[in-house]
């Protein structure tokens, strides 16, 4: 998800934003027994799954591979506004924003509603934006939809996490 703390120029709202939040990897393993069974748990296998490749994808900085989770619909909504998937990607894609870290530090919450899932963690991550440094520990929640048997990222929200 976009980072939009107030030192942070976001993309939303006609700004670039610095950060983006990818349901993260798994940087605490899921317990057992705490996911629910049959096709909830498919699903949620699924998503967790889908998190960790979007996160190395973000990681990778590389806008097509990114590009790949999101629906053409998707958007990212955070304290500055909504901002679309072209824009996202096109800081992305022109360097001015890169990432170099990416991590969950939480256990995701994932409710699926027929051919709809929303996936919400807590994330850190590193970017950088114009070669300047940024550090955000945000939750995030990502809507996502089946498309033609794929998973894809239609809404992500973040919101600046309370220091602990």
């Amino acid at each position: 998800m976009l980072s939009t703390a107030a030192e942070n120029e976001p993309l939303c709202g006609g700004r670039l934003g610095v950060s983006f939040h990818a349901p993260a990897t798994r940087a605490m393993s899921d317990s057992a027994g705490t996911h629910p069974q049959g096709s909830e748990g498919a699903v949620h296998a699924q998503l967790v799954a889908l998190a960790e490749e979007w996160a190395t994808a973000i990681v990778s900085n590389n806008a097509a591979r990114i590009a790949s989770f999101m629906d053409d619909e998707w958007v990212i909504v955070s304290e500055s506004g909504v901002s679309s998937k072209e824009q996202f990607l096109s800081v992305v894609e022109s360097g001015e924003l890169t990432h170099s870290a990416m991590q969950r530090v939480s256990e995701p919450r994932i409710r699926a509603y027929g051919d709809t899932a929303v996936y919400t963690a807590r994330v850190t991550n590193t970017a950088h934006h114009l070669g300047r440094q940024f550090d955000a520990d945000e939750w995030t929640t990502d809507v996502f939809v089946q498309r033609n048997g794929r998973w894809l990222c239609v809404l992500s929200h973040i919101a600046t996490a309370a220091p602990a």
